[in-house]
């Protein structure tokens, strides 16, 4: 009897190994530091959504000094979050990434210009100096100047500052306008005082100029992998069911975004006002790459020679279709 007990504790064990060695090993590289623009993710680790679909997660953070796509290229990351013009064009570069999955469906860029500047419509550009941000950020703004036939290059149309990645280019005065999230710095701005009364607003998606943002990255070469598909489907899936949870409880999202910043940088009010902004751009139901969305981004980053030939193999729905 004694040994049949330690025969039965031995096999015990060796399925609580298995069934611990089961979960599959992924890392995401977010696009920025810890914060609500990624709660769907950070939310859906804490509450288990992850584990319950047999999957060992590691979020890692970004910031002004990582660029996603090279950390995917170098091996320590399996799915990145990326805009779609910094992705399409470190693939024509040599770094194979494809778009799986797009749950974010509109852009939260805009641009804005305190009315002492005089500039309240486009044609009021040229002359006046614009901010925007650099590492892949730039593309959307570039394809906007070029659509409006401004010249960004140095003595041109307008001065083009790599601003940093806050608002104070525009209060110290060394911007005409500035590049902002709606979720993020714009936030920033109204706590400075600004708002609609004393600021004129460019719209990306307003104005039809929005390019797709925050889409989930692979590397080509793992999507030969019937493992590896399956693996991204259930991140897929379970990142999904973390975006939802987050935008019905926005209170308890904002504070586990809080609760997960290591920096101790995340501040609750604005992580919950990022939640509620995130909240107008994200589709928490469907992934899937829109691809009128998809076919303007092209079109955008083709007309302004940031890519220089329509991709291939740029974005695959066997993921989302597996849903």
């Amino acid at each position: 009897m004694k040994k049949l007990l330690l025969g039965l504790t031995a096999s015990a064990l060796l399925l609580t190994a298995a069934s611990a060695q089961a979960a599959d090993q992924l890392t995401l590289q977010l696009k920025w530091v810890t914060q609500a623009q990624f709660a769907g993710y950070i939310v859906a680790k804490e509450k288990g959504f992850y584990s319950d679909a047999d999957l060992d997660i590691t979020i890692a953070p970004g910031g002004p000094n990582v660029a996603p796509e090279q950390v995917i290229a170098g091996g320590g990351a399996d799915i990145i979050v990326d805009w779609m013009g910094g992705a399409l064009a470190a693939r024509e570069k040599g770094v194979a990434l494809v778009n799986i999955a797009q749950p974010f469906k509109r852009s939260g860029l805009m641009m804005i210009c305190p009315t002492e500047t005089g500039i309240t419509s486009e044609a009021d550009f040229p002359g006046h100096t614009l901010g925007v941000w650099f590492f892949g950020n730039e593309y959307p703004f570039f394809a906007w100047m070029n659509k409006l036939g401004l010249d960004t290059a140095e003595g041109g149309d307008v001065t083009v500052l790599q601003q940093s990645f806050d608002i104070q280019p525009m209060i110290q005065g060394q911007a005409d306008c500035i590049s902002v999230m709606t979720y993020n710095e714009y936030g920033q701005a109204l706590d400075a005082g600004y708002g609609p009364d004393n600021l004129t607003i460019f719209n990306y998606t307003d104005m039809g100029n929005d390019l797709l943002e925050d889409g989930l990255y692979v590397m080509e070469d793992t999507l030969e992998d019937p493992a590896k598909v399956d693996a991204y489907t259930r991140f897929v899936k379970a990142s999904m069911m973390g975006w939802e949870y987050a935008l019905e409880n926005p209170e308890e999202a904002a504070q586990i975004v809080v609760d997960s910043d290591d920096t101790g940088g995340a501040e609750l009010a604005h992580q919950l006002y990022m939640v509620g902004e995130v909240s107008k751009l994200v589709d928490a139901t469907d992934p899937a790459l829109d691809m009128a969305t998809y076919e303007r981004t092209v079109k955008a980053l083709l007309d302004q020679s940031i890519i220089t030939a329509e991709p291939e193999g740029g974005f695959t729905t066997v993921v989302t279709d597996g849903l």
